[in-house]
């Protein structure tokens, strides 16, 4: 019997999250289970269909007993980030004995293997991953050949790095191990549905991405009702009754097209994740299209992913330059818990995290916040901006009056 942690987004929570929630705690014999899930803007680099708040009951009425939230400042940065700041939490609160996780390959072996062969990051590595940079080859791409290349020196032959879930799999034990965590890794292995995949081929599983992609087409909420839990559906109808969702990118595409604008070109430079002349190219297609996607496809070329893209029209939006990142001490660990929600079991839960963590927990925000959980605030506050008028104006200061949620 113990605690399982999960590293969850949830947007939204589907079918097949149901089906990992069920083995991870078969699997590990985990009685309550703890989920670190990002806010109202993603790893992907976009705002969630619906917020936080929704998206924390789904998990509970899904089972999880405790929800906290992945600060803004990891929650919307590359695996490693992204990896780094929710595993420290889940080992900072003391209580978690597992970490559970979905990934293509549902092989934790090599994982492991090269999550022990990279945790100090071996030059040859280094080097590797640099010569396919300078093929043109994109950040991810270059990693996972590098990785290949490192681990046929160690009798492994094509292990699958070059999918997402897999990446982020190896990021997590590379965050453990580098914590020294005793927390105990699974894996669940993904199946009927790939992350990026936007068909639906099963009867009751599709990706999340598929989910969003009918959701948006057929602007009828019934299609998504097969892949998705009747919880999930019923807030989700809720949301949308009430003009809160479905958010996406459109919806603050004019603030987007006047921040680039108004910004010169050295401005625009300074944003974090804007290299290499990127700047340029949002200057040159701002003017001439007409919605995030076209802007995107214009800009994109084959040394950036769509998600990468995506994460730096979060530092437009939100004006973050690469220094903010390094007054934020992102590489220290959140210094901070937000509770976002919880059940019985996780209200008793939470008693003990009092004990056991090193950090402040946070339940209610204070006028005094760390620039931390400031940055979280304004994301509340941005998001609501995505919301029409009437919704808008009551959903700007949610940050400060919204308590967890309780079921």
């Amino acid at each position: 019997m113990g605690t399982v942690g999960l590293i969850v987004e949830y947007n939204p929570l589907h079918n097949g999250h149901h089906y990992h929630f069920e083995q991870a705690k078969k699997v590990t014999g985990a009685d309550t289970a703890v989920a670190v899930m990002s806010g109202h803007f993603l790893q992907r680099g976009e705002p969630a269909l619906v917020n936080k708040w929704a998206r924390a009951e789904m998990a509970l009425s899904m089972g999880i007993d405790l929800v906290v939230e992945l600060p803004f400042a990891y929650a919307t940065q590359n695996a490693e980030m992204f990896a780094f700041g929710a595993v420290s939490i889940l080992d900072e609160l003391g209580i978690v004995d597992s970490l559970c996780f979905g990934s293509e390959s549902g092989n934790l072996e090599w994982m492991m293997t090269l999550a022990s062969l990279l945790e100090e990051e071996p030059a040859p590595f280094t080097q590797e991953i640099q010569k396919q940079l300078r093929q043109g080859l994109p950040y991810p791409r270059a990693y996972a050949d590098a990785a290949q290349v490192l681990m046929r020196e160690h009798g492994f032959e094509d292990i699958p790095v070059n999918q997402p879930n897999n990446i982020l799999g190896l990021n997590y034990l590379l965050s453990l191990k580098r914590r020294n965590s005793t927390i105990q890794p699974y894996t669940i292995e993904r199946k009927k549905a790939g992350y990026h995949q936007r068909d639906i081929t099963d009867a009751r599983i599709a990706s999340a991405t598929a989910i969003r992609s009918r959701l948006m087409e057929k602007q009828d909420l019934a299609a998504i009702r097969d892949y998705v839990p009747p919880a999930t559906y019923d807030i989700l109808q809720r949301e949308i009754k009430e003009k809160r969702g479905p958010v996406h990118w459109d919806n603050f595409y004019r603030l987007i097209l006047s921040r680039i604008i108004q910004s010169q070109v050295d401005d625009l430079k300074n944003l974090h994740e804007m290299t290499e002349g990127l700047e340029y190219r949002f200057k040159q297609f701002v003017l001439t299209s007409e919605s995030v996607d076209e802007l995107l496809n214009r800009v994109k070329s084959k040394r950036y992913t769509w998600n990468r893209l995506q994460r730096i029209l979060i530092s437009v939006l939100f004006q973050l330059e690469k220094q903010d990142y390094q007054q934020l001490q992102v590489k220290q660990g959140p210094p901070y818990v937000r509770v976002l929600g919880f059940n019985e079991k996780g209200q008793a839960l939470l008693k003990k995290v009092r004990k056991t963590c090193r950090l402040p927990i946070i339940t209610n925000i204070s006028r005094e916040q760390p620039p931390m959980l400031e940055l979280d605030v304004k994301a509340g506050a941005m998001y609501a901006l995505g919301y029409p008028g009437p919704v808008r104006q009551e959903e700007l200061r949610r940050e400060y009056v919204q308590t967890p949620v309780r079921i």
